[in-house]
């Protein structure tokens, strides 16, 4: 028997510094299904968190977001993820340096491609940022899951230091923002 109920998902993959961030962003989002935290961009099967931490591998911190394009569209993820950080600060987001903290979407299809290009150019037009986006287009090749220790993490590590400083601000600001578009 046939199941007409099934949703086809999609999936977005982004990098904008550290994980932990960006996780946090996109598990609050309707039509998000899953977020997961990993590595991609880079020439190291396998990575460890250590050796991608130190720049030794090419890859940069990602997640692999899964997403009902139903119900929240691969535009509203572009708007969130360019809203969440500093798409002119080339391998850097805040204290955190190199190219594993660089800005880029990775895309999984050519309507991807051309939405994010487009959604740059839109962004650069309208002189959103003072400064030149840096952030990479590039087409998705694999992409390696981080270790178990840095799943749901800033949700299991609310009074960690970093946690406090750098991802609430991020969380609080689709919060207030983006209310429509948050899990209820």
């Amino acid at each position: 028997m046939l199941n007409f109920n099934k949703r086809q998902m999609e999936v977005a993959v982004f990098a904008n510094g550290c994980f932990w961030c960006t996780e946090a962003v996109f598990q609050r989002v309707e039509g998000v299904h899953d977020v997961k935290s990993g590595y991609t961009g880079g020439f190291v099967k396998n990575p460890p968190y250590r050796e991608v931490c130190q720049g030794r591998t090419g890859h940069a911190e990602a997640v692999k977001i899964t997403f009902d394009p139903k119900v929240i569209s691969f535009e509203k993820l572009l708007e969130l993820f360019f809203a969440t950080h500093d798409p002119t600060t080339l391998n850097k987001q805040g204290n955190d340096l190199g190219t594993q903290y660089r800005s880029g979407v990775f895309y999984t299809s050519l309507s991807q491609k051309i939405k994010t290009e487009d959604y740059i150019l839109a962004l650069t037009n309208r002189m959103v940022f003072m400064q030149p986006i840096v952030t990479e287009v590039t087409a998705f090749d694999v992409f390696y899951d981080a270790e178990t220790e840095h799943d749901n993490y800033y949700n299991d590590h609310l009074n960690q230091m970093y946690c406090q400083l750098v991802i609430q601000p991020k969380v609080e600001k689709i919060e207030s923002i983006y209310q429509d578009l948050l899990k209820k």
